[in-house]
């Protein structure tokens, strides 16, 4: 059993499971796909589908969500559905099974169709996830036989005038959504439908007579003639997977099948090329890849900071209580000195990555954003140099968010850091706020927002810009472009684990030379709470006067350190070093424990499960908690209502100051 009575899981492994399992199978990121999407385990029982699924198979979700994969497929192709399953099993690798291989899905009247299919491993902490892409090419299959017959009759049947003929094939293909584009030997483009048009942006008219390079951007001109050679022996080219560039400059992510085309001779005296517009699937692939990557990196880093910090703790402590032993005139007191300002450098630097990691404790209240970057941009100013120009544009009237004030300052503030070494000559640093109504249809493209009204907080500049290998890694902790010595890499990241953490969103957009905007979305928060006061001075520090306080720490060290500090204050400390050996102390003194500081994570019985045991016996004693790894638990209401928490590494004076707040 672990330390909440659940069953034994060191690594957190189940809680990170279903974290990881809802991001994978998050309804905003399987609705963002056009094909029917089906996420199965490995003993092939489907976790979730999409509504496409419903709509393809006549199943509802609900319906299929338990199911054996195999309720999709027909009883004649079970056997060959389990061949293909068993060797993917072999070597999960994303693939897609063509058309060659007469795959077909039954829907749930019974009739059959065929599909083709495309498979994604995704490894999660028990096993493997695969996502299959199901796309219906019943139009397909028939677009290809009508294409192939009326070919073949207009070679047999030469007595018949040509022009019915392109006719009936102009009626087939226009009929399709994919682009059919038909071309000759030397790439001349002779047939485009209107699935060409909307996808590319050209008319007819204009590309007819023209070569197909003319799509292919300047990067994968080199596939073409790979491409014609092979039509010309004759070969087929099944999904072949590249970018296009569309009328007005946009590069689209598309898959390719090409099929040459014989004459009455058999000989080949062309192709037909059928695209499919695959971007919006590819965005929501690397969505889910990104998704996945900065949730593994977030674990890594919080749990490095949770050992830190205990490290830290240990440090700090001996640095306090060296101190106040120390004459001020002697050298030592210089070097304790240098101790305690390492140490805080060392627990801003975990506060940095628990913010990345979302484990960072926060003090939300409603914040008017435009009043406080007017306050900001008055450090700002002097921070970013003469040669830069700040320039404040409170585009929204309103600009009410419920976020830590300080948590939001150091948004800003590594965000301008973040630009003004993006500008070593000077320009531009504007910062905005606006206000933004996101509907259903915009956060299935944005996945993983959620419908509703945001305030978003956008900073430019027009310094040096950033290519895509960079931008897709800036948030990453430690990863920095700064030479050695200039940079943690820990600002970008420190500011996507704050948006995050207060229910947000961030985007970059950049270009190398065109300078770089960050945007920043938080949810608009209401106003009616009003604003939360500022914090209170630190209390004057009074002597324990003999106060028995039950301290529960499991490491010897921090405990040993902690009770000095309150021994010295006049305090009767009595220790324990798990849950088990804290109540029986409590049962032996039942009527002289003013307060329990107990930690919140030990082998055993756990902090809070101790707090609830004891506040029965106990009820006039006073609870407090301390631990250097909070962020879960506070979210996940682990700690008991009321109880306040002290978060480590501590100085003297706020483990002394916070004693004093829990006993009056």
């Amino acid at each position: 059993m672990d330390s909440f009575g659940r069953q034994e899981d060191p690594e957190g492994t189940g809680e990170r499971q279903r974290s990881l399992t809802a991001a994978l199978l998050s309804p905003s990121l399987l609705e963002a796909i056009p094909d029917a999407i089906v996420a199965v385990n490995q003993q092939g029982i489907i976790l979730q589908a999409n509504s496409q699924t419903e709509a393809m198979f006549g199943y509802p979700r609900e319906e299929l969500v338990g199911q054996r994969i195999e309720i999709l497929v027909p009883e004649s192709f079970r056997k060959q559905h389990r061949h293909h399953r068993d060797k993917f099993a072999e070597q999960p690798k994303a693939r897609r099974m063509g058309p060659g291989l007469d795959l077909r899905g039954r829907r749930r009247d019974g009739s059959e169709f065929p599909v083709e299919i495309s498979l994604s491993p995704v490894p999660t902490d028990n096993g493997i996830v695969v996502l299959s892409a199901i796309r219906d090419v019943s139009d397909r299959k028939r677009i290809e036989a009508e294409l192939q017959r009326a070919h073949q009759e207009l070679s047999e049947r030469k007595d018949r005038q040509l022009w019915e003929y392109q006719n009936r094939l102009s009626l087939i293909v226009d009929s399709s959504q994919d682009a059919i584009i038909g071309k000759d030997l030397d790439g001349i483009i002779t047939h485009w439908n209107k699935g060409a048009e909307r996808i590319y942006g050209y008319s007819a008219e204009e590309v007819i007579g023209k070569p197909i390079t003319l799509l292919a951007p300047a990067d994968r001109q080199d596939e073409i003639p790979g491409i014609l050679e092979s039509i010309r022996n004759g070969q087929r080219v099944e999904h072949f997977e590249t970018v296009r560039v569309t009328k007005d400059g946009q590069h689209l992510h598309v898959s390719i099948s090409i099929s040459p085309i014989h004459d009455a001779n058999g000989e080949v005296i062309g192709a037909s090329t059928i695209a499919r517009n695959t971007t919006a699937q590819r965005k929501a692939e690397d969505q889910l890849r990104q998704s996945q990557k900065m949730e593994a990196v977030g674990r890594l880093a919080g749990g490095i900071a949770h050992d830190f910090n205990n490290i830290l703790g240990i440090i700090t402590m001996c640095a306090e209580l060296l101190r106040t032993h120390v004459t001020s005139e002697d050298l030592p007191q210089e070097l304790i000195g240098h101790i305690r300002d390492a140490s805080k450098r060392g627990a801003a630097l975990t506060r940095q990555l628990l913010a990345f990691s979302r484990k960072q404790p926060t003090q939300p209240k409603v914040v008017d954003l435009n009043e406080r970057l007017k306050e900001v941009c008055k450090l700002l100013r002097p921070l970013m140099g003469e040669d830069v120009k700040v320039t404040l544009v409170p585009r929204a009237e309103l600009a009410f968010v419920r976020a830590d004030p300080a948590q939001l300052d150091q948004i800003l503030l590594n965000l301008a850091v973040n630009s003004r070494d993006a500008m070593p000559r000077g320009g531009k640093f504007i910062i905005e706020t606006a206000t933004s109504e996101f509907d259903e249809e915009f956060v299935r493209q944005h996945p993983p927002m959620k419908p509703g009204r945001y305030v978003m907080l956008a900073v430019s500049d027009n310094g040096t810009g950033m290519n895509e290998s960079t931008r897709s890694r800036i948030f990453e902790p430690f990863f920095t472009t700064k030479e050695s010595g200039k940079g943690t890499g820990l600002g970008l990241a420190t500011v996507y684990g704050i948006v995050q953490q207060s229910g947000g969103h961030i985007w970059v957009y950049s270009e190398p030379d065109r300078g770089t905007t960050f945007k920043v979305y938080l949810p608009n928060a209401d106003t009616e709470a009003g604003m939360a006061g500022e914090a209170e001075d630190e209390p004057v520090l009074r002597r324990g006067d003999g106060r028995t306080i039950l301290l529960v720490e499991d490491d010897p060290v921090i405990r040993s350190l902690t009770r000095r500090m309150l021994d010295e204050q006049g305090y009767s400390v009595v220790e324990a070093g798990d849950g088990k050996s804290a109540v029986a102390l409590a049962q032996s003194n039942p009527d002289h424990i003013d307060l329990v500081l107990t930690d919140v994570v030990m082998h055993g019985m756990s902090g809070p499960e101790l707090v609830l045991h004891l506040m029965e016996s106990h009820p006039e004693t006073h609870f407090l908690y301390m631990s250097g790894y909070t962020g879960e638990l506070v979210a996940s209401h682990e700690l008991s209502a009321g109880v306040t928490l002290l978060e480590k590494p501590f100085t003297r004076a706020s483990l002394l100051g916070t004693v004093q707040a829990a006993l009056h």
